[in-house]
């Protein structure tokens, strides 16, 4: 069993960055795959980002996101980030984080259904 953590969501202004933290424990971290996903009030829940487990280390991002978002983990803390920068008011949602152990494929990376260990989620505000 993997336990997720989410924190560092905020109310913050247009403009602004935050930086999210996506903190595991239970399990050796450094196996799994983590994305990120976010669900607006009203709509479903989307992909953000996502990162590898192994040494390449390969990001993955949504569209509306790419330039903006960055996500990085430290193996040795156990943790990934997801730094938002130039937050914009449609970011507003509430941020998931969610772990797969393994290698996955480029798609399988931005399907929710991927995903075995979901964090209990951070909420994000953007005023205008």
């Amino acid at each position: 069993q993997v336990q997720l953590v989410e924190s560092g969501g905020g109310l913050v202004q247009a403009g602004d960055s935050l930086r999210l933290s996506c903190a595991a424990s239970g399990r050796t971290f450094s196996n799994y795959a983590v994305g990120w996903f976010r669900q607006a009030p009203g709509k479903e829940r989307e992909f953000v980002a996502a990162i590898s487990w192994w040494s390449g280390l390969s990001t993955y991002y949504a569209d509306s996101v790419k330039g903006r978002f960055t996500s990085s983990r430290d193996n040795a803390k156990n943790t990934v980030y997801l730094q938002m920068n130039n937050l914009k008011p449609e970011d507003l949602a509430v941020y998931y984080c969610a772990a797969k152990e393994g290698r996955l494929t480029l798609r399988q990376y931005s399907d929710a259904g991927t995903y075995t260990y979901w964090g209990q989620g951070t909420q994000v505000t953007v005023s205008s």
